[in-house]
């Protein structure tokens, strides 16, 4: 990577040397070229000022071009009506045409001064003229000299300028080397610490950057490792709940097939010649059978839950005729129990499942009446607050413990094995209650101490919740 940028980076650097220095050379070569035109006309000036134009200034013109001017340079004289008075490079002057036409000729006798570049009929050869109008006003002094084009100028300056380039790509480069250094060496720093990634060690340690973008990468590198991590532990306890969730299931599911399978057996083989043992052993197969289908149910109940394939059928469910149905189903199993049933609700109703509602309350109160003492309490109260529906139930009975309120939504957990046995149900009440929750974007809150009893609330939002695909 750092060779591609370095490349990249040369590349730009001539690209941009060659367009500045292409710009450099023209327009340093336009100033020498101005900077000749002054010098020029100064010396047009002194030119003029030496002439005496009373006298021969042919022989002054010649005198002054061998004394003092260049060999390459050209001095004219020319009269106000074009004819030549004088000219250092031709003997007879008198012979030449007229130069009143004459581009630079035209604007000094106009402006005062001109300038032009073209090929010298007389001399055969490209000719830089200044002119300039003569202090008398009756004549123009021109001065001529050598002038190919502006490439002239440039090829005076190349190497000047060829050593102030090389010198500045040279440096361009240093600096280029040392700035993909600081960016490079943190990606790949980047890169070593995400190869732990692949292995066991996920634990990361960034530097901290000149540059933000880099130190963005870096955080957001951590946040995903973070979440990664977070996932796979989530799925690791995924796997080990399902897991124990099938142990469970089956274990639950075996004890009542023995039972019927050794019922059935005993009948099947004919030991059993008494008809009152007979009909126990088949309310007793009943009872295993219910026992099955009540779990089965439950199991179904959860799956479709947690898969959000639920047939729900929402409906504007008003909170105080459901509570009063369950409990008209919920008083036979209080009054065996002698626990008591209270119940406390404002005027509300809910967008919802009147079916899922129904169930998560009498899965509540059920737990409130089994898990309860003789004498005890159960009481249920729903309330609107803040826009959403607020469903209380609590007990006066054996109360959970800290431990086990960690787990207590948990498939098939039982907080008292022994006794929930006796008392019947699949383990998967409080779990369904959880789920239906859930399934509202609702949440459910526990408080409860051994000996004291406990207190179910349930918050659900009014607003009808539409289950994500």
């Amino acid at each position: 990577m750092k060779r591609a940028v370095l490349l990249r980076f040369v590349v730009i650097l001539l690209l941009a040397l060659a367009v500045s220095g292409s710009f450099s050379y023209y327009f340093i070569g336009r100033n020498m070229l101005e900077h000749d035109k002054i010098s020029m006309l100064n010396t047009i000036r002194a030119v003029d000022y030496a002439l005496d134009y009373h006298a021969d200034l042919q022989e002054q013109v010649e005198r002054l071009q061998s004394s003092a001017m260049d060999e390459n340079s050209r001095i004219t004289v020319i009269a106000s009506d074009g004819t030549v008075a004088a000219d250092s490079e031709i003997d007879r002057p008198d012979v030449m045409e007229n130069h009143l036409e004459r581009e630079e000729v035209r604007e000094a006798f106009a402006d005062g001064t001109g300038s032009d570049t073209r090929s010298s009929e007389s001399l055969g050869e490209s000719m830089l003229y200044v002119a300039a109008r003569s202090a008398c006003g009756d004549y123009v002094v021109r001065m001529a000299i050598p002038y190919t084009n502006l490439i002239d100028y440039m090829i005076t300056i190349f190497p000047v300028l060829l050593l102030g380039t090389g010198i500045a790509f040279a440096v361009s480069v240093v600096i280029a080397i040392r700035f993909s250094d600081t960016i490079t060496t943190p990606l790949s720093e980047i890169c070593a610490e995400m190869g732990k990634m692949k292995g066991t060690q996920q634990d990361f340690s960034f530097k901290k950057y000149k540059y933000r973008e880099l130190n963005v990468i870096s955080e957001t590198t951590m946040k995903m490792a973070a979440e990664i991590r977070a996932h796979m532990e989530r799925l690791e306890r995924e796997k080990g709940i399902r897991q124990e969730f099938f142990s469970n299931a089956s274990h639950e599911l075996k004890t009542p097939i023995t039972s019927v399978r050794g019922y059935a057996e005993l009948l099947d083989q004919g030991f059993i010649r008494d008809e009152a043992t007979k009909k126990d052993f088949y309310a007793r197969i009943l009872k295993e059978t219910d026992n099955m289908t009540n779990l089965i149910n439950d199991i179904l109940m959860i799956s479709r839950l947690e898969a959000k394939e639920a047939e729900v059928t929402f409906s504007d469910v008003r909170i105080g005729p459901l509570l009063a149905e369950v409990f008209e189903s919920m008083e036979p199993i209080a009054a065996d129990a002698q626990v008591m049933l209270h119940k406390e609700c404002s005027p509300v109703s809910i967008e919802a499942s009147a079916r899922q509602l129904r169930e998560l309350v009498m899965n509540l109160v059920s737990n409130g009446i089994k898990y309860n003492h003789p004498g005890g309490n159960v009481w249920v109260e729903a309330w609107p607050e803040s826009g959403r529906l607020f469903i209380q139930v609590k007990d006066d009975g054996c109360g959970i413990s800290r431990a086990d309120q960690e787990r207590i939504f948990e498939r098939f957990y039982r907080v008292d094995k022994g006794r929930s046995k006796k008392i019947g149900g699949t383990g998967l009440g409080l779990s369904i209650v959880k789920h239906i929750v859930e399934y509202y974007s609702g949440s459910i809150r526990l408080e409860s101490e051994p000996g004291k009893g406990s207190c179910f609330t349930v918050e659900l939002p009014f607003q009808k919740r539409i289950p994500k695909e």
